[in-house]
């Protein structure tokens, strides 16, 4: 029989044992936690979905866009650039003890595991911004036990390898907010026309309440429910204490403006230019779409995001968003051939055909300075070479064909020279000169360029009749501006791969000259006075506040202004996709176009003038005559010449040497000495100091 205190010691031993036991899965269970958070900090976290998208990124660095099948509208945006309210309107209603937590709020998952033990089902849950996060970077949606536990796993790590701050940035990044918005700073842009920093308070509880149910919760799609959903955030900001409950009501009755949804605009920047990438990437580069997509690729660009801004400012301005009328600009920089800035459209959500590379718009009376250029190369013209400004029937191809074109309005000027025949676009002076060099020539001139569309060798060539594209003009354009310094438009500087290896660097192109500097410096000056009275581009001259040249073009379907400084080349175009013809009005859109987004986009470089090549001079001619200006000249201007070209005759009389330069004999010993000449005169030595 056995005694108690036998039987009291077994006990005992029992209880020891079971505590041992029990103590030492304790421990292993702390080593094996211990073991498991060392584990997960060690373990990178997977690739989040938005890291597998290959990124746009603009010469700063600056990321523009990114590339995905899904088409996200993302702005990632610090979170010092959020609006205060938004963020703590998004804490209070999403997870209010944020700062206080490891990543799971424990007794609200404790109740939502009794709820869903006693439905036997996932139909609850508890989910911190932590837990959201992970699952909108790592994981789908669906409520498994598989995919909770991995939510898990990614939260704690999270939580080890960020700061609270840098998941509360990344959660406002990633967050959808409908209508294809990820991130508050996309969803602030579409609904109310804002960054996130200009957020108030109502618009800031507005939007925070959306994430809860993007759909029911859209302003877009049910105003009511949206509001009802306004009002529970501004109660529970209310009740933590971020505002008062008289700020909340204030909040709630103020009247919000939203973006019309007919209106919104795509939120990444340059969408176009995005597209032209993408294209150039997969046709020129060999690059496929896939791994476009999800490739994790950075590629760099020429791009420059705040030139750009000026070009969408000025589109937004000059154009009616109501209106079919379509428009285009690209700007480069005539030094390096670099895209800076490429607006295809006025609204990418509704229409997305690039008319910078559109190549079946004429660009009318914009085309005539590629014809001087070819005419003052070959010295078949001067700045002072005169034409009758008259009706005109004109016959070529060995007197078969005939052609007869007019000038805008019937307006004809007599006798005229280049001067006032580009400032004033007279078409019978462009005829006349392509018919004394040829169209042949012009067609070379244009080549060497950079045109590469078809160009018809025909005498209505000189008026602009062969369809071109934006970015050729603005290409073409480019080689003027650069004193006849040619280098291709180029738009991709470096491509990397996701561990940052460089799969494709673009080449050191070297300029090319294709054009002599003193022709293309001529063709510069003479095309300053489309700016200037008398000028087709005069009415917007005094918006532009630096030296600038270029031309105007107007077709019955198509409004061109192409022109350049000495830091951009820039056309702008405007028509209809249809091809139905533009009123007077809609022809008058591109000029502003041009001259706001010129001063926007150089407002903080000091004015340049163009840089005076060698064998040029200057001199005073009588303008009627085309004859150096003498003494008894009433009028006299000075003009242009490259060296050798300018008038020999005097009318009136003797050279007056004080207005009409230096005689022969001066001027070829200082061409022997080397000395770069522009003959005498006060426009010679001023635009020689500013150089200087």
């Amino acid at each position: 029989m056995t005694k108690p205190n036998q039987k009291t010691r077994k006990r005992g031993f029992r209880v020891r044992k079971f505590i041992k036991n029990l103590s030492l899965l304790a421990v292993l269970a702390m080593l094996a936690t211990a073991a498991g958070l060392v584990y997960l900090y060690a373990t990178s976290l997977p690739l989040a979905e938005s890291d597998r998208n290959s990124r746009l990124l603009d010469s700063q660095g600056e990321v523009i866009a990114t590339f995905s099948a899904g088409g996200k509208d993302s702005v990632p945006v610090q979170l010092e650039d959020i609006a205060p309210d938004l963020v703590h309107a998004t804490l209070a209603v999403e997870d209010r003890k944020f700062y206080n937590h490891y990543g799971f709020d424990v007794q609200g998952m404790g109740r939502a595991v009794l709820v869903n033990l006693e439905h036997m089902q996932m139909s609850q849950g508890a989910s911190t911004l932590t837990q959201q996060l992970a699952r909108n970077l790592y994981l789908s949606h669906e409520k498994t036990w598989t995919r909770k536990a991995k939510e898990a796993m990614y939260t704690a790590q999270l939580e080890m390898k960020y700061s609270k701050d840098e998941i509360l940035q990344m959660y406002l990044n990633e967050i959808y907010y409908g209508h294809g918005a990820y991130g508050i700073e996309a969803a602030s842009r579409m609904y109310f026309g804002k960054s996130a920093k200009q957020l108030d308070l109502a618009e800031s509880a507005m939007l925070a309440g959306i994430p809860k149910g993007p759909t029911y919760y859209s302003p877009y799609n049910h105003m009511k429910n949206a509001k009802d959903r306004q009002k529970i955030v501004l109660n529970a900001m209310a009740d933590i204490g971020e505002i008062t409950q008289s700020e909340a009501d204030k909040a709630y009755e103020k009247m919000l403006s939203f973006k019309p949804e007919s209106e919104r605009k795509t939120v990444e920047s340059a969408p176009y230019f995005r597209d032209y990438i993408r294209n150039l990437a997969i046709k020129e580069l060999g690059i496929s779409e896939a791994m476009l997509d999800h490739g994790g690729l950075n590629i760099y660009t020429t791009l420059d995001l705040r030139v750009q801004k000026a070009a969408e400012d000025a589109i937004a301005k000059g154009m009616d968003a109501k209106s079919e009328l379509e428009t285009a600009l690209v700007s480069i920089d005539p030094r390096t051939g670099y895209i800076k800035a490429m607006v295809g459209g006025k609204n990418y959500r509704t229409n997305q055909i690039n008319h910078v590379l559109a190549t079946t718009r004429q660009p009318g009376s914009a085309f005539k300075p590629i014809m001087y250029l070819a005419a003052l190369e070959s010295k078949q013209l001067t700045s002072a070479s005169i034409f009758n400004s008259e009706p005109t029937l004109f016959h070529y191809d060995n007197d078969r064909k005939t052609y007869k074109p007019g000038n805008f309005g019937d307006k004809y000027l007599g006798e005229i020279d280049l001067r006032q025949a580009i400032a004033a676009s007279d078409n019978i002076y462009a005829v006349n000169t392509i018919m004394q060099i040829g169209p042949e020539q012009v067609v070379r001139m244009a080549k060497n360029l950079g045109i590469t569309s078809n160009l018809s060798a025909v005498p209505s060539l000189a008026l602009g009749t062969s369809p071109v594209s934006p970015l050729e003009m603005a290409s073409a354009f480019s080689v003027i501006a650069a004193g006849g310094q040619r280098t291709p438009p180029v738009a991709i500087l470096q491509v990397t791969d996701a561990a940052g290896r460089v799969l494709y660097e673009s080449p050191q192109t070297k300029a090319e000259t294709v054009v002599e500097p003193a022709a293309a410096y001529v063709l510069t000056r003479l095309m300053e006075s489309v700016f200037e009275n008398g000028g087709t581009g005069n009415r917007v001259s005094k918006a532009i506040k630096r030296p600038v040249a270029g031309k105007t073009g107007t077709t019955n379907t198509d409004a061109w202004l192409v022109g350049f400084t000495p830091e951009l080349s820039t056309a702008v175009w405007v028509g209809y996709d249809q091809g139905k013809a533009i009123s007077t009005s809609d022809g008058r859109r591109a000029a502003p176009i041009f001259a706001q987004f010129t001063e926007q986009a150089l407002a903080s470089v000091p004015p340049k003038i163009f840089t005076v090549p060698d064998h040029v001079v200057s001199v005073y001619i009588d303008p009627e005559s085309g004859k150096l200006a003498g003494n008894g000249c009433e009028e006299k201007r000075l003009e242009v010449f490259i060296d050798g070209t300018e008038p020999k005759e005097v009318c009136h009389g003797t050279t007056d040497d004080s207005d009409s330069g230096e005689d022969e004999k001066t001027r070829q010993v200082q061409n022997q000495q080397g000395i770069q000449e522009e003959k005498h005169s006060w426009w010679g030595d001023f635009k020689r100091w500013w150089v200087e």
